[in-house]
């Protein structure tokens, strides 16, 4: 019987043997699937609609139709004591002529000042600079004048707002008290383009140009000229006493504007005036026979050379002005006609030997 007792309990040991073990499975892991969304890529930014009216003196697109204003052009100080003048960089044409003693004052033409701020210090006149507005049709605004200045106001017929010797005074312009104190009497005198904008339609001046008046300037994005020479940087030097230098920045597309070593800067902004064009002419200038103060006599009619500048790049050109109403025309050696940059151009008068460098 014991014999049989072991030989079952093999029996059932190899029994065990032939069977697998069973093999642990784990619970199958329940995870979540989405479908796959891949956010649209954002659309491009619709590209601004055209302005659909264009400022004839910058060739830049504007809300309204200016073109038919007749612009305000105003005298500007340009003294080392008088600095920083205010609204210069929003004038679309800054001319600068040497008045008398080597300094030089700013004649800004603004074809319209809505926006504009304080604009100032107004200084006083000379004939040359009223050619000058008067070639633009402009409103013509200034503080006092030469002899030669009131005489060819009255004999050109020139609507012009003397805060000197006119009843403007605490009414279009005003004396800022800082700049009295500081400078002096006849370097605080300002206006705004608020207080021209609110006051001129109360004057009994015409404030559109006559039918069929043009102003001729052609514009282009990329105006810089074909084959210049570099013009990364322009120096004009007007006397020992001023010398403008304007400085292509290429990031920005424009001229920096330095006189005096220093930016010229906009006081309503505190930052430095840029412009897209920079033209030289040269002119005949000299000093009034028998004139006390030393004041010049300069020629803005009849024709001339110079250069334009624009985009880093400079090129010799021919200017013209038929007559004193005329405005300046302006055309390459060849003849063709100037095209300018989109923006707001500075225009030097100076002597022909005054220097002119372009690095």
């Amino acid at each position: 019987m014991k014999k049989i007792a072991i030989l079952l309990l093999c029996l059932l040991l190899l029994a065990s043997c032939g069977k697998a073990s069973p093999v642990y499975t784990p619970p199958e892991r329940g995870f979540l699937t989405l479908p796959l969304q891949i956010p649209p890529l954002p659309e491009p930014p619709e590209p601004p609609e055209p302005l659909p009216y264009v400022n004839p003196l910058t060739g830049e697109g504007c809300a309204e139709d200016i073109a038919q204003r007749r612009p305000y052009a105003v005298m500007l100080n340009n003294l080392k004591k008088a600095l920083p003048q205010a609204g210069v960089a929003e004038a679309d044409i800054l001319y600068e002529v040497c008045a008398e003693g080597g300094i030089t004052r700013m004649l800004g033409v603004f074809q319209s000042v809505d926006g504009v701020g304080n604009i100032g210090t107004v200084r006083s006149a000379r004939d040359y600079y009223i050619s000058l507005a008067a070639g633009h049709d402009a409103l013509f605004l200034h503080a006092g004048g030469s002899p030669k200045a009131y005489e060819v106001i009255k004999s050109w017929g020139i609507a012009a707002f003397d805060c000197v010797n006119g009843p403007y005074e605490g009414t279009l312009y005003w004396r800022d008290k800082e700049r009295r104190r500081n400078a002096g009497m006849e370097h605080s005198v300002l206006t705004s383009g608020e207080t021209i904008s609110a006051l001129m339609p109360t004057y009994r001046a015409r404030l559109e140009h006559k039918e069929g008046y043009v102003y001729p300037m052609s514009f282009a994005e990329d105006a810089a000229p074909e084959n210049g020479q570099d013009a990364n940087t322009v120096t004009v030097t007007f006397s020992t006493y001023k010398t403008g230098v304007f400085t292509y920045d290429a990031e920005a597309g424009m001229y920096r504007v330095e006189e005096y070593g220093q930016p010229y800067v906009d006081a309503n902004t505190g930052e430095q005036v840029l412009v897209k064009n920079v033209l030289v002419l040269y002119t005949d200038k000299s000093i009034i026979a028998g004139d006390e103060a030393g004041r010049l006599k300069v020629r803005t009619t009849g024709t001339g050379k110079g250069w334009f500048a624009c985009g880093g790049k400079a090129v010799e050109i021919k200017w013209s002005k038929k007559d004193v109403y005329a405005p300046l025309t302006y055309t390459t050696t060849d003849g063709k006609e100037l095209v300018f940059g989109v923006g707001p151009s500075y225009v030097n008068l100076v002597g022909a030997k005054d220097p002119v460098e372009f690095n």
